[in-house]
């Protein structure tokens, strides 16, 4: 008796989940953030601290990307400029959230105390947070998904039954139909 083995393409890499992709955008971006905070002080001895901050803030946005394609959304491989220019411009929004929620605060109260300036920024960085991530998971760093979707062409590495050519494998993205179909006309009235 012959031993068969059936093989299987190797599974893409999993992406990680919604509240997993947004723990690991708090840590990261937060994590960048920490850094940033340090390395202003440090080079605005050396320049003008306006420059050290925007110098700070452009590498730390670009190393957020880069951290939010690899280990946050998990798309297995580094963001190319297009990627790079979609998640600065979120950065971007974000600031001018952040920013208007200010200009509104001290158009209502023109003097208002250290509780309520903190209140309103940290909510509107909270809030423009939240935004920024759904851009990035949804839109920015979602292609992969997007085109599995509309990607119909079949992998295998195989004939999964023996002397049956015309077996097709759904693909392992598509659970609720995921199995062997038959695409040859005699087997489908067959298997019906």
């Amino acid at each position: 008796m012959e031993s068969q083995c059936l093989s299987r393409p190797s599974p893409a890499p999993s992406r990680p989940g919604p509240l997993s992709s947004f723990v690991r955008f708090v840590v990261c971006g937060g994590g960048v953030g920490l850094l940033s905070s340090a390395a202003v002080p440090m080079l605005a001895a050396a320049m003008p601290w306006a420059v050290a901050n925007a110098l700070v803030t452009v590498a730390g946005t670009l190393l957020c990307t880069e951290l939010h394609a690899l280990f946050t959304f998990g798309t297995g491989r580094r963001p190319d400029w297009r990627r790079h220019m979609q998640s600065s411009g979120s950065a971007v929004a974000a600031y001018l959230a952040t920013t208007a929620a200010m200009f509104a605060l001290y158009a209502v109260q023109p003097s208002p105390g250290m509780f309520w300036e903190q209140t309103v920024y940290l909510t509107a960085s909270g809030l423009a947070g939240v935004g920024r991530f759904l851009v990035l998971r949804l839109f920015v760093f979602a292609e992969r998904d997007q085109r599995n979707e509309h990607d119909h062409r079949v992998t295998r590495s195989e004939t999964l039954l023996p002397g049956e050519p015309n077996l097709r494998l759904i693909p392992e993205t598509d659970t609720a139909r995921r199995q062997v179909a038959p695409t040859h006309p005699t087997l489908i009235t067959a298997a019906a």
